[in-house]
């Protein structure tokens, strides 16, 4: 198979935003939230993908339902691209115009609405911070668990749109676990919700987990619904060094198969690491005290969490006894909170210390645990062939890996086109180990091109038929997924 070069824009629409039409979307929202400038429309040309740049025509910032539902009757008259945008932290390029047209930002929908102690449930607009979120449930003693690292800035709708998890998903679940319904306004502008605020629903089909991951294609979300647990008061954590990623990785599942399950099972490798503690010290200016294991060049955070602090710790005895069957070293136990957050910082500063470094492609392959080691090794091998350095971390509690391709002294043409060839073959070995493409950032423009390798034929041709239905003039995010 042949990849395309995803660095390529794609194929751009007839553009039909006239100053007539303009017009109309400044009598909709207000003057002052459209933004036609230059220096605005580059703003939200771009995301975290750093690899990719679509300018927008114009940039629109709605602040309530009916206004986006109006905005959304208007470009489907006129035909015109939209593209929905929470904080532009996405590592696939799925909030990046690629037709042009209408970026939607969301980030005016930042209201908490309610939090029903009673029913552990909270009631949100899409453009709160995910990390404002947990910390305002927190305080009535409740726990929301997705974890994405980018939590300080990345919005819920975001985190909805990509199925975001994160290190606590190994045990708690990802973002779709926590969505009991959501107010979504369709490409014809109708407003809709997708269930009702319970714990269970048989009611025709689920459009509420079919809204999950669908990274802006089918609708807009304004308004979500999630449940809520109440929050664990004692954690234990620990970071273990092995001699090898493979070692780290086999340790995993044979913690696992103990019959332990953690609430964080983090994997980085020496050289995550080295670059985390240089970012931490020269970027962040907050330098890192913990010293890496002679000798070892993986590591793992396995963090325990509950009530019982009798519990915790013999599980997390019965960790040691299972690492020790590896080529481990010494465990460091964190022994105060100011211990664990500096463990956690390693850990949730790694990717802004890799793009601190060098430019990167980013992705983040899921296989079964078991595979990890075959998966890791396999990567390497294909680093190798294709000259390219990987910097490997991720949460393989649950079989999730981001891997990170580094551009260092690469050429650009190179860039484009051989390292992504390299890109092919790893997702190739990912799906041989049954496992597949995405496992929390989604597929957007990046990954695209490698749909065929995951999916059959008929599984996009269904997605296409549902993409339809909903959008029938392919307004709506266009150019992400198939």
């Amino acid at each position: 198979m042949a990849y395309a070069n995803v660095s390529t824009p794609v194929d751009t629409r007839q553009r039909a935003l006239t100053e007539q039409v303009i017009g109309e979307i400044r009598a909709i929202v207000g003057e002052e939230f459209v933004m036609v400038d230059e220096e605005a429309k580059t703003d939200y040309g771009r995301d975290k993908t750093e690899d990719y740049f679509f300018l927008p025509d114009v940039v629109v910032k709605p602040g309530t339902p009916e206004e986006i539902s109006s905005l959304l009757k208007l470009c489907n008259a006129h035909r015109i691209p939209v593209t929905p945008r929470g904080a532009g932290t996405g590592l696939s390029g799925g909030a990046l115009p690629v037709r042009h047209g209408l970026v939607i930002s969301m980030e005016r929908f930042n209201k908490i609405l309610s939090i029903d102690e009673l029913n552990l449930q909270a009631t949100v607009e899409p453009g709160v911070i995910t990390e404002v979120f947990q910390n305002a449930v927190k305080e009535k003693g409740l726990f929301y668990p997705p974890d994405p690292a980018s939590r300080g800035s990345c919005f819920l709708g975001g985190n909805l749109a990509n199925n975001s998890g994160g290190p606590k998903a190994v045990k708690y679940g990802v973002t779709r676990d926590y969505v009991l319904n959501m107010q979504v306004v369709l490409p014809s502008g109708d407003i809709i919700w997708t269930a009702a605020n319970v714990l269970k629903n048989s009611t025709g089909y689920n459009l509420t987990q079919l809204m999950c991951g669908s990274e802006g294609t089918l609708g807009i979300i304004t308004k979500i619904v999630f449940k809520l647990r109440g929050f664990p008061q004692k954690n234990v954590l620990m970071m273990i060094p092995f001699t090898t990623n493979e070692e780290a990785c086999r340790a995993i599942a044979a913690i696992f198969v103990e019959g332990i399950t953690p609430s964080g099972m983090e994997f980085f490798e020496k050289e995550a690491a080295a670059k985390t503690f240089d970012y931490c010290e020269k970027v962040l200016n907050s330098p890192v005290t913990t010293k890496l294991t002679e000798g070892m060049n993986a590591y793992l955070l396995c963090e325990l969490d509950g009530n019982d602090e009798e519990v915790l710790m013999r599980d997390a005895e019965r960790v040691m006894n299972v690492v020790e069957k590896f080529e481990s070293g010494e465990v460091l136990f964190a022994e105060s909170a100011a211990q664990k957050e500096e463990l956690w910082k390693i850990r949730k500063n790694i990717s802004p210390a890799v793009n601190w470094y060098t430019l990167t492609k980013s992705d983040d392959v899921v296989v079964p645990r078991a595979n990890l080691p075959k998966l890791i090794s396999g990567i390497k091998e294909i680093g190798k062939k294709y000259k390219f350095n990987t910097v490997c971390f991720g949460h393989l509690g649950d079989g999730n890996l981001h891997v990170n391709i580094l551009k260092e002294n690469l050429d650009e043409e190179y860039w484009n086109t051989k390292v992504n060839e390299g890109i092919g073959e790893i997702f190739k070995l990912t799906v041989s180990l049954g496992g597949t493409l995405s496992g929390e950032h989604g597929i957007g423009i990046a990954k695209r091109p490698y749909m065929p390798l995951a999916m059959s034929e008929v599984n996009l041709e269904l997605m296409r038929g549902i993409k339809r239905v909903f959008d029938p003039n392919g307004i709506l995010n266009p150019g992400k997924i198939f």
